[in-house]
């Protein structure tokens, strides 16, 4: 299958460069828990090919699953309060409040005419001071529950508070993004393939406790990449740098597998050199028929590429 890559390649011109570097995933992804927690599961090994979005390893889940059932009733009692405020009050507790205002201004003048008799009698000395001022108390008690109660009643018709309405929809908000935080936090619980491709390296077994915080983010369960899309990286010389350019066509031979040859073209000259080396890192992309995925070419594997003029 290689020959016939290697004629064309051939036939694009002479033999401009030849270096040797090392097979490299042009995306190499570590694959880190987004939680803390237990390791209940890992359906993974090394060299195993996985799909996108397919599941590689299972968090214990009892904290976060209680987490987001609390989140849950907050958002729901919030919700709740909210729609009570928009609805204003009941035509029953109006009823209610108008019926007790009556009640009271029905026993306004009752109270009102007995103080006003008991002043009378005060004058001519026929009622205690006492009895005159325990029917004035009552009098103007009653008085002021009338005005509170008439108060209320215009209160309850005119509804809630624009305020108190604008802070329970914030509220509702609040809970609202308390429940998506924990709805994400139980979800990471399950950690999936970001990508198709092959495990490189397997970092962790079922029991061990993953915190990605205290590791401040390089820990990982696993490194993964696609061994379909591979690159060279090399290190060509100053003095050399200028016969080779980017789309240019390559030949690229593993040393493993010296027969098997594979089409490259230099995808990028990268944009610092290397003072020590004197040599500028350049980065040849390969073409890998599909059924050699992960078959001959591995990463870190040597490899000699040929730059063609």
């Amino acid at each position: 299958a290689t020959a016939p890559v290697a004629a064309a390649a051939s036939e694009s011109g002479p033999i401009a460069l030849e270096a040797k570097g090392y097979v490299i995933p042009r995306r190499e992804i570590l694959v880190s828990p987004q939680v803390n927690g237990r390791l209940l599961k890992v359906l993974f090994e090394e060299g195993q090919r996985v799909e996108q979005n397919q599941v590689l390893a299972e968090i214990e889940t009892t904290e976060y699953a209680a987490e987001h059932q609390r989140t849950l009733a907050l958002q729901e009692s919030a919700q709740q309060r909210l729609r009570e405020l928009e609805a204003g009050n009941r035509p029953e507790e109006i009823a209610q409040a108008e019926a007790e205002l009556a009640e009271a201004k029905a026993q306004l003048p009752q109270a009102e005419a007995e103080w006003k008799r008991n002043s009378e009698l005060r004058q001519s000395r026929t009622i205690s001071p006492l009895e005159f001022e325990q029917s004035e108390a009552v009098y103007l008690a009653l008085k002021k529950k009338v005005e509170r109660l008439q108060a209320a009643v215009a209160l309850m018709h005119k509804g809630p508070r624009e305020e108190r309405i604008a802070a329970a929809r914030a509220e509702v908000r609040q809970a609202e993004a308390e429940l998506a935080r924990a709805r994400w936090r139980l979800d990471n619980c399950t950690v999936r393939a970001p990508i198709a491709g092959t495990i490189l390296r397997k970092n962790a077994e079922e029991g061990n406790i993953v915190n990605p915080v205290a590791f401040n983010g390089s820990y990982s369960l696993c490194e993964m990449a696609d061994l379909s899309d591979l690159e060279v990286d090399l290190s060509i010389q100053e003095r050399d740098i200028a016969r080779v350019f980017v789309g240019q066509a390559c030949q690229v031979r593993a040393e493993a597998y010296p027969d098997r040859t594979y089409r490259g073209v230099v995808s990028r000259l990268m944009p610092i050199a290397d003072r020590a080396k004197g040599a500028i890192p350049v980065r040849v992309k390969l073409t890998v028929p599909a059924e050699e995925e992960g078959v001959y070419l591995k990463p870190e594997m040597g490899a000699v590429v040929t730059f063609l003029t």
